[in-house]
């Protein structure tokens, strides 16, 4: 038997690097001095890792300049989706982030719905309102008329996400895909080092100072997720590895708990991933 041409081999080793991903990063951001600094470096390495895997896919490139106007388009919402997604984290804990990111599924569904005319379905947005909830029980503070504003960035971030993977859907596959998923955090990094021009011996000074095991953890991870994913879906049915990627969420509040130590509102947080879970099989039925 050939472990590698086996779906749930993939979808083991996608919840095994979001994990890693997602908490390597809370804990490098939390000590990191300049946010843009710390973006650049993770993105630029991240991108450099991805090419590792060039070879084993088709080497192909778009003739149509159209799908690289396209692709300069993605580069802007991924630079603005990292650079608030390293502002939320800071402020909400690893898990609560986890959970929040789940938006993405609604703000997905939303967009099959305008832009690719897919089918009005009930069970979709029965699951999409159960991953508003779960956020909803989440963040709902009795007594506050006022939703945390890294609440709010991170909700704007989901939005650009999903503009973004709009784009991925249709001009990714004319690419070969690691290289195409490397230009999409090179070209970030980039755009974001001109645009906010953070200086050199900032990057260099974040390079230093940080863990250079949770800086290899992080940007290998997250290299390699999309990749893992995608070869789930290929291999799979999308109807069992979607669910089951939405675990993610639950081993993320235990990995918070175990390694971040994160004890706030932790029933509230089982709760809510268990409802997410739900949420994402109503959406894929």
């Amino acid at each position: 038997m050939d472990i590698f041409n086996l779906w749930y081999t993939y979808l083991i080793a996608y919840l095994f690097l979001t994990v890693i991903r997602t908490q390597s990063f809370k804990v490098l951001t939390k000590t990191s001095k300049s946010d843009s600094a710390i973006v650049i470096l993770l993105q630029f390495f991240a991108g450099i890792m991805t090419l590792i895997w060039l070879p084993f896919f088709e080497i192909q490139f778009p003739t149509d300049l159209r799908v690289y106007l396209f692709l300069g388009l993605a580069i802007i919402f991924f630079a603005i989706v990292n650079r608030l997604n390293i502002i939320v984290i800071k402020d909400l804990e690893a898990s609560t982030f986890s959970i929040l990111k789940q938006t993405h599924n609604v703000f997905m569904i939303i967009a099959g719905l305008l832009l690719f005319r897919e089918p009005f379905v009930v069970t979709r947005i029965m699951g999409a309102l159960l991953i508003i909830f779960s956020n909803f029980l989440i963040f709902y503070k009795r007594g506050e008329s006022k939703v945390n504003k890294h609440v709010w960035l991170g909700i704007i971030a989901m939005l650009f996400l999903t503009v973004a993977v709009s784009i991925d859907i249709g001009i990714s596959g004319e690419f070969n895909l690691p290289f195409y998923i490397a230009i999409t955090f090179v070209g970030p990094a980039i755009l974001t080092f001109i645009i906010e021009r953070p200086k050199a011996s900032d990057i260099y000074a974040e390079f230093k100072n940080s863990n250079k095991l949770l800086i290899i953890a992080t940007t290998l991870s997250w290299s390699m997720v999309a990749l893992a994913l995608l070869r789930a879906y290929v291999l799979g049915d999308i109807t069992v590895v979607a669910p089951l990627a939405a675990l993610n969420v639950i081993l993320n509040v235990l990995a918070g708990y175990i390694f971040l130590k994160e004890k706030t509102n932790l029933l509230k947080k089982v709760i809510a991933s268990i409802l997410i879970l739900f949420g994402v099989i109503l959406i894929q039925m």
